[in-house]
């Protein structure tokens, strides 16, 4: 990764963790509305509509006792650094940091993470970062 790109990255990562946690006045079980466009929603594509099909992060979750398996999968081809998804991100339900995945668009051809989580309940934000088109965020609902 350049320089340049990783700077770029990084400052739109710390901007995004600013801004995210303001937003916990949305209605529980809902996406906050992005702000000003820092990130997208299935309901709320901004200047990117039409492409939350292949950016909006899929989120399955699965139970075994105390242990919650979460996969995320962005529906994006890595088309090496010239179009990929750089990570995927989990924030439990004050969104708060849980856990990432960095790809490598040289290595990866899809972009499939798998978390675990011990005794999760409440909502939890997937959150699939494109080095082209923004920040996309998914809720579920653990139970």
């Amino acid at each position: 990764m350049e320089r340049r790109d990783f700077i770029k990255f990084g400052a739109a990562g710390a901007v995004a963790g600013l801004a995210l946690p303001h937003a916990g006045a949305a209605a529980a079980g809902s996406v906050p509305t992005p702000l000003g466009d820092l990130f997208y929603t299935k309901d709320a594509q901004g200047r990117w509509a039409g492409k939350a099909a292949t950016h909006l992060p899929v989120v399955e979750v699965s139970k075994d006792g105390g242990k919650t398996t979460v996969k995320v999968t962005t529906p994006h081809e890595m088309k090496g650094y010239e179009h990929y998804i750089v990570k995927h991100v989990l924030l439990d339900k004050d969104y708060k940091f849980l856990a990432e995945h960095l790809f490598d668009p040289a290595k990866e051809a899809v972009p499939v993470s798998t978390f675990t989580l011990e005794g999760y309940s409440g909502n939890l934000y997937a959150l699939s970062l494109c080095n082209k088109h923004d920040l996309w965020v998914s809720t579920v609902e653990v139970a």
